[in-house]
């Protein structure tokens, strides 16, 4: 068993983004809903508590509580925003409802210094988020740094080794956030650094063989990072009683399925079936625009397609998927209570009742930590270095009804886009890049004729996890060239625009 870092979730957004910061780092982490009883709390092998943040305010009538004896079990704890609100105010402190709500990058300014402070500079940036505010500090604590509108934005009792910053450290808006987390590790938790990749590939593929036993398992691949390092990972566990399944939807990018084919089958040597399935999507999308029911529509069908595959096959239990984290949390609330944005096909669109059980090995994990887990499975670098693809294809980058058309449409700006971007040098420079086919048409002139025609919008961000992005910065030249050779070479498209928006407060997919 590892010794290990708890995280209580009290609704953030950014929990799993704690927990990611603290594995980079080397230790092991886990998180548990807020309630979780106390007893289960008190294990040697846990070594710290982090309470998250999350979106109410401690005076709530049902904002969610943790009982104060958590205070007495002589463990760590750090509460971050909401969770050193309510560490104030359970150990006698005093918390007030507060009118202004500050929300955002400001400076921090060291006050005192504070074990959670070490070799930290006087000033840095912090990504703020609260509207309750401190007024009075427990017995014990110390004032260890403010902001201009924050009098106690990092508190601290080197003691009993308690702490809590009113900011988000886990965030990577933070210019020192990693190294206050490390600096609670290292100076309040006296535990091991034993969580690495090579413990947890070994870890999951032993776990994997014994869920599995002599069953077979189908997995959802799509050529995409994510299910292409779940495959990988589940092949090393279970060898030939992996049986790959590619879904031609009807959805995918151009020629998309021929290259899946090629990578999966002939160079990384899994047993690949593909099925098509395009017209049972198309069908059962057509005439939908909300992209909610969509999302759910996709999500079911797939499970549909692939319960009658696994009927072919004798012995087929399991279903894998390359579910992310940043999907999980986005879609409900698994670990704690967490605010639902947005279903994602293979979460929350997945069918109340399944033949299948479901295995998701990568659940837990980013973007960013699933290629380097793909690094250490020999995967090839031109595989890992993929942009991301969402599930439901390109139905949620065309805004309104699915049409052959409009998939066509699509397809082939799309096509254009990233063969630039790639023939320019820069598609290893963004995270994620796309097209969007928009519900409106404008007027243009092209050939001294007058036109009316639908709007592409191109979207380019860089992020580290997806949980943040920030847009790509082109140069004027590029972005006038890619707009033109896609005006110029696609037919029903007369205009271009681009998307400069963040996350937050705007999502990386439109749908």
């Amino acid at each position: 068993m590892y010794e290990k870092i708890i995280i209580l979730d009290f609704g953030s957004q950014y929990t799993q983004l704690i927990s990611k910061r603290i594995r980079r780092l080397g230790y092991y982490t886990e998180i548990l809903p807020y309630n979780t009883l106390l007893k289960n709390l008190q294990s040697p092998a846990i070594k710290g508590i982090i309470l998250s943040g999350g979106p109410e305010s401690v005076y709530a009538k049902h904002s969610p509580q943790i009982p104060s004896k958590i205070f007495r079990l002589n463990k760590p704890v750090l509460g971050i925003c909401y969770g050193m609100q309510l560490m104030v105010k359970l150990l006698n402190g005093k918390v007030i409802r507060s009118k202004e709500r500050e929300f955002g990058k400001t400076n921090l300014t060291i006050l005192k210094r504070t074990k959670l402070l070490k070799g930290l500079p006087k000033h840095f940036p912090v990504w703020m988020s609260h509207s309750d505010k401190i007024t009075k500090l427990p017995p014990g604590f110390i004032n260890g740094a403010r902001t201009s509108a924050c009098k106690y934005t990092l508190i601290a009792d080197d003691k009993r080794r308690f702490a809590g910053v009113q900011f988000h450290p886990e965030v990577t808006h933070t210019k020192f956030g990693l190294k206050i987390i490390e600096n609670f590790i290292k100076e309040y938790c006296d535990i091991k650094r034993e969580w690495v990749f090579e413990n947890f590939i070994k870890t999951t593929t032993d776990g994997i063989r014994e869920v599995v036993g002599k069953n077979q398992v189908i997995i959802a691949v799509s050529g995409g990072v994510d299910s292409t390092v779940a495959a990988i990972l589940m092949h090393r566990a279970i060898g030939k009683k992996l049986i790959a399944v590619i879904v031609d939807n009807g959805l995918m990018r151009k020629n998309e399925i021929a290259e899946c084919r090629f990578n999966l089958k002939k160079k990384l040597g899994l047993n690949l079936k593909v099925i098509d399935g395009s017209s049972v999507f198309l069908k059962k999308l057509k005439g939908v625009s909300d992209p909610e029911k969509k999302r759910k529509i996709i999500g079911k069908t797939f499970i549909k397609l692939f319960e009658q595959v696994a009927e072919k096959y004798k012995d087929v239990k399991f279903l894998c998927q390359g579910t992310l984290y940043p999907d999980v949390i986005e879609s409900v609330s698994v670990k704690g209570p967490s605010a639902t944005i947005k279903s994602h096909h293979n979460v929350g669109g997945l069918p109340k009742r399944m033949k299948l059980k479901l295995i998701e090995p990568l659940r837990e994990f980013f973007k960013d930590e699933v290629r380097e887990l793909g690094k250490k499975l020999k995967i090839p670098k031109e595989l890992l270095n993929r942009h991301p693809f969402p599930g439901p294809g390109l139905a949620i980058r065309i805004l309104g009804p699915v049409t052959d058309e409009r998939l066509s449409i699509l397809r082939e700006a799309d096509d254009i886009y990233i063969t630039e971007l790639k023939s320019r040098n820069i598609y290893n420079k963004i995270w994620q890049a796309f097209c969007v086919l928009l519900p409106v048409k404008t007027v243009g002139v092209m050939g001294d004729a007058r036109t009316y025609e639908n709007v592409i919008a191109i979207r380019a961000v860089n992020s580290s996890d997806g949980m943040t992005a920030n847009w790509f910065n082109f140069k004027q030249t590029d972005l006038m060239e890619i707009s033109s050779k896609i005006i110029n070479n696609v037919k029903g498209v007369n205009r271009v625009v681009y998307d400069i928006s963040n996350k937050p407060p705007s999502t990386i997919e439109w749908e």
